[in-house]
């Protein structure tokens, strides 16, 4: 298990840490005029960070710097709920009310997964859009930058503990999965997705968390958290902490 671990005091030092971290990442591009491909996840420090970034982009000193810090930035989802995007519990929703609306990025840079239509249309229509922007390396596609969550249980994405070994090893880019924590349906990408991303970035905070967190980062740890270090090996990932005991 390759991964750096970098701890913080609280919520608001990790979303500013990973925000001026993004923000140099999106500077550096050697090739600003390419596609870059990004997938967000929810959560309540999903919250915290998409206010800091937005924040921190519309405070540049050069105005036209937002434009060129976004451009061709194409942005993805590692799950949603089966809900309408006006639903409290849509991570879309999230995402557009305190990023791309504050921002004004291009609706064609973003392609949520609708989770309010038919499950089999949904994923058709995450499956096209993933393909057709994300670089793929033998059929799978690879995400520059991957932003996972950690819940009390060491999910992530919407990949939870319990799944059968079947299950777990299936190819599918996206699949449906009943969540057990509500709302109970649920699109999420699969393991083969987060591990061939380039880099991944966790953002695990908050209280109840320690014993999944420990464990996760074992390399015996069974959590799915665990599963992903593990199949990550050769490739950049980053767990950003404010969870006393890391």
């Amino acid at each position: 298990m390759a991964f750096e671990l970098l701890s913080y005091r609280d919520a608001a030092g990790l979303s500013e840490a990973v925000a001026v971290m993004w923000l140099s990442r999106l500077n550096a591009r050697k090739n600003p005029g390419g596609v870059h491909t990004v997938a967000l996840s929810g959560g309540r420090i999903a919250r915290t960070f998409f206010e800091e970034m937005a924040w921190r982009v519309e405070n540049l000193p050069d105005p036209s710097a937002r434009d060129r810090l976004l451009s061709n930035v194409h942005f993805f989802w590692a799950d949603e709920r089966c809900v309408p995007p006006t639903d409290p519990e849509s991570n879309y929703g999230i995402a557009r009310e305190l990023l791309f609306e504050p921002l004004k990025v291009p609706e064609g840079q973003i392609h949520r997964l609708r989770g309010e239509e038919n499950e089999a249309l949904a994923l058709r229509d995450a499956l096209e859009n993933i393909q057709k922007w994300a670089r793929s390396d033998k059929g799978q596609p690879v995400l520059d930058l991957i932003f996972l969550g950690m819940g009390e249980d060491g999910h992530v994405a919407s990949l939870f503990p319990g799944e059968p070994a079947e299950v777990m090893a299936d190819p599918a880019i996206y699949r449906t999965v009943t969540a057990v924590k509500p709302p109970p349906r649920r699109i999420t990408v699969g393991y083969g997705v987060l591990a061939a991303a380039t880099e991944v970035w966790v953002l695990a905070s908050g209280a109840g968390k320690e014993q999944a967190l420990k464990e996760s980062v074992l390399p015996e740890g069974r959590t799915p958290l665990a599963r992903v270090l593990r199949s990550r090996a050769g490739r950049e990932t980053k767990i950003f902490t404010d969870i006393a005991p890391a």
